[in-house]
């Protein structure tokens, strides 16, 4: 494995605007205290292969202090050893084309597989694999992210249209139509178990209610492309936007939206992750790169990535750890404090 030490870049100006549509408030504790942000000059991206033709799609640090990561390219559920750098992989079925990963309050990893039109959830002692499809009348949903809600409830997203929830403890699945059709994508849920999702081609964020109704939230800059959404610990709904290269703050209480442009001219935002001092990290397709956000300075830090193209589709993380895959290269990479 290979190791790099990254320089920041400077802060850029924001815009605030009023939303219209208004979704019932979260009730989210709300936290003012100030992120403790570990300097740029102590952190370092580090860069694990993984077998060739993986494809790394999305990851999801283990129970176990390994790494899950979807083998998109090999129809497969991978897992690192960070200390080793040994890999081993699960097979999820013919036809599998994983997408998303997360893990359960369990320790379960738990995959949005396109390929097999599934839910799946694979056992992490004994690689059992259990296949949830979806109604027979939902062929082709092109599944992609999912989340937990405080119910216990996995809710996820097919870019074709549609969104859904799986009960894990009977099996049943139910689906809806997404507004405006076809384009949710990411989804998050909020401290207390609220769930939003990304709508890419509608340009749009949806809060879910239990029911599975959807109130649209508008984002200021239209046809932005919202392409991923994370919520920080006050319940605030951050969105990585695809099409206008920005990320923009949803904030329920307030009812107020706030943007910020990504460093460089030719950014593309594709994942956001708030991590657990509420840091925002995002993906920018056009920089090759993951930016650090600080919403107390409003600053951005770069760390270029050691692939080109890395094409990160996704980052998530545990304390002190931000793992992110390099989809284009093979790789997983993750920064952290150097010599942590």
């Amino acid at each position: 494995m290979t190791a790099t030490t990254l320089a920041p870049t400077s802060s850029t100006p924001t815009t605030t605007v009023t939303v219209v549509t208004v979704p019932p408030p979260d009730t989210s504790p709300q936290s003012t205290a100030a992120p403790l942000t570990i300097p740029v000059s102590e952190l370092e991206l580090v860069a694990f292969p993984v077998p060739s033709g993986s494809r790394p799609h999305d990851v999801a640090p283990a129970a176990d202090g390994g790494v899950w990561y979807t083998a998109q390219g090999l129809g497969e559920l991978g897992w690192l050893d960070p200390v080793t750098g040994d890999t081993r992989h699960i097979p999820l079925g013919t036809g599998s084309r994983p997408h998303g990963v997360i893990v359960g309050p369990d320790g379960t990893p738990w995959i949005t597989d396109s390929g097999l039109n599934s839910i799946v959830s694979v056992d992490p002692d004994t690689e059992e694999v259990v296949e949830f499809p979806l109604p027979v009348d939902r062929p082709n949903a092109n599944l992609n992210t999912a989340a937990f809600d405080s119910a216990g409830h996995l809710w996820f997203t097919g870019q074709n249209g549609i969104h859904g929830v799986l009960d894990p403890a009977t099996g049943v699945i139910e689906v809806f139509d997404s507004p405006r059709g076809p384009g949710p994508y990411g989804i998050t849920a909020t401290p207390i178990g609220t769930i939003y999702y990304a709508s890419l081609a509608g340009s749009y964020v949806g809060f879910v209610a239990a029911d599975g109704s959807v109130t649209v939230l508008e984002p200021p800059t239209p046809f932005q492309g919202a392409r991923r959404v994370w919520s920080d610990s006050a319940g605030s709904i951050w969105v990585s936007e695809w099409n206008s290269g920005q990320l923009s703050r949803y904030v329920p209480t307030a009812e107020t939206w706030t943007t910020w442009p990504l460093p460089g001219t030719d950014a593309q935002a594709y994942a956001v992750y708030v991590d657990d001092t509420d840091i925002v990290w995002v993906s920018d397709f056009g920089g090759n790169a993951i930016h650090r956000f600080d919403p107390i300075s409003e600053t951005f830090d770069t760390f270029v990535l050691p692939s080109n193209p890395g094409n990160v589709r996704q980052i998530l993380g545990r304390p002190g750890e931000i793992w992110a895959p390099e989809s284009a290269a093979d790789q997983l990479v993750v920064i952290s404090r150097a010599g942590g």
